[in-house]
């Protein structure tokens, strides 16, 4: 699948712009739930509204299953996380689901897993959601003075609070890989 002509600029521009509404520093790390309290998304724990243990048997039965969730109540969102998840991945998670908010994508498409339907939204939103969230973590100007420093991927993902596979795969999906290595 392919983003539409101009969604990444859009992205970026958005994701430099929310950087700015928090009052950020062009190195300074995305506090995704900041961002998310300042769209008035509240994130929630899942673990304060299932037990724990009930969540690990999850995660025993079907690896990944769960990562995040949202929720519109009375016309306020809600991101349900799940605590079994790194720090990292949980950036991902939150910036993933707030993507979805912010393209105003409705949950449209039923999928059945194991006699089991739910709703979700259609693929191609999933990948819109993906390459926002990952660029409000990490937008360009970020990656290219980190890159400029000197950091490597795995060296920014632990300044930014995200995994290393996000951090790679902005790094390179960004272009400032090839930038650096002119």
């Amino acid at each position: 699948m392919t983003l539409p002509r101009g969604f990444r600029a859009e992205a970026e521009r958005k994701s430099v712009s929310f950087r700015k509404d928090l009052g950020l520093k062009p190195n300074e790390a995305m506090n995704i739930k900041s961002l998310a309290k300042n769209l008035n998304v509240k994130v929630v724990s899942a673990e304060k509204l299932v037990a724990l243990d009930k969540l690990e048997e999850l995660e025993r039965i079907q690896t990944f299953s769960f990562s995040a969730a949202t929720f519109e109540v009375e016309g306020r969102h809600f991101i349900v996380t799940n605590p079994l998840r790194s720090s990292g991945r949980l950036s991902s998670d939150v910036a993933h689901e707030l993507a979805h908010i912010l393209l105003k994508h409705e949950l449209n498409e039923v999928r059945e897993l194991d006699g089991i339907a739910f709703r979700t939204c259609r693929p191609d939103e999933e990948e819109q959601a993906t390459s926002y969230g990952a660029t409000l973590l990490l937008p360009r100007p970020v990656l290219v003075a980190a890159a400029y420093r000197g950091l490597t991927p795995e060296e920014i993902a632990t300044e930014h609070n995200v995994t290393v596979e996000m951090a790679r795969f902005r790094f390179n999906s960004s272009g400032v890989a090839k930038q650096v290595n002119r």
